[in-house]
């Protein structure tokens, strides 16, 4: 059985006085057994956290990652950088990321590839619109999103990724995908990693991303190929995250 895992993207959000506060309740809350959880932060508190957080059970990472090893790339951050802070994870291509920064299939394969490299957990991000899904299109575009990352990997490295879909339309509108919604593109991009490596398939966790909150954490995380959650605005406030990772348990 698939261990659970819980991650909160920070976003751009947080102070040093007020991460300190969630990180410090976060850490005594945290009685879960059977779940993982962690946090990704902006990169000016990765310092912090590695400070806060050693020794705990609650891991973290950052929010994006060069496709570069090093090099004249002005504002962006090398995976061995993350690794000097302790970092165990990383988000690629957050729909953000995608949108913001015209991010491509092609790019967000790249720092997936870069983040093994270096020993980190990629965080893929997959996910469709709202006019996507509204035409019919949402397994053809997460699963391109997902094409582009199989096609630099070696069945091996599928084994160290964690998925996470992310129906854009549900991120920070309160709306949310039905657990029968959401199970269905989960068990569709399980089923696109088994006809590479059906070893990968049972083994990959793969999160759900679209506004789960202690509401409804229960109902998506009962279902078959839902592993967890990657949660924001609930992942500011220590108490609901708390709740999320303790309904993963």
């Amino acid at each position: 059985m698939r261990r659970k895992l819980v991650i909160g993207n920070w976003k751009m959000n947080g102070s040093l006085a007020a991460n300190s506060v969630l990180l410090r309740g976060i850490v005594a809350g945290n009685a879960a057994r059977n779940a993982d959880c962690a946090v990704c932060v902006p990169s000016p508190y990765l310092a912090q956290c590695q400070a806060e957080l050693a020794g705990s059970t609650v891991a973290w990472g950052a929010q994006d990652v060069s496709a570069y090893a090093a090099g004249a790339y002005t504002g962006e951050m090398a995976a061995s950088m993350l690794q000097d802070f302790g970092c165990r994870y990383v988000l690629c291509g957050h729909s953000e990321r995608r949108a913001y920064h015209h991010e491509s299939n092609e790019l967000v394969a790249q720092k997936t590839h870069a983040a093994l490299d270096a020993g980190l957990t990629p965080v893929v991000c997959v996910g469709e619109s709202l006019a996507e899904r509204e035409a019919g299109r949402t397994n053809v575009v997460v699963c391109a999103q997902l094409q582009a990352v199989l096609d630099v990997l070696e069945n091996p490295a599928l084994e160290k990724i964690v998925l996470a879909y992310e129906p854009v339309w549900a991120i920070g509108t309160g709306k949310t995908a039905t657990p029968a919604l959401a199970q269905e593109v989960h068990a569709a991009l399980r089923k696109q990693v088994a006809e590479r490596s059906p070893a990968a398939a049972a083994k990959l966790q793969i999160l759900y991303g679209g506004s789960m909150k202690p509401e409804n954490a229960r109902d998506l995380l009962a279902q078959p190929d839902i592993d967890g959650g990657l949660i924001g605005g609930a992942a500011l406030k220590a108490a609901d995250f708390l709740a999320i990772v303790h309904a993963a348990d």
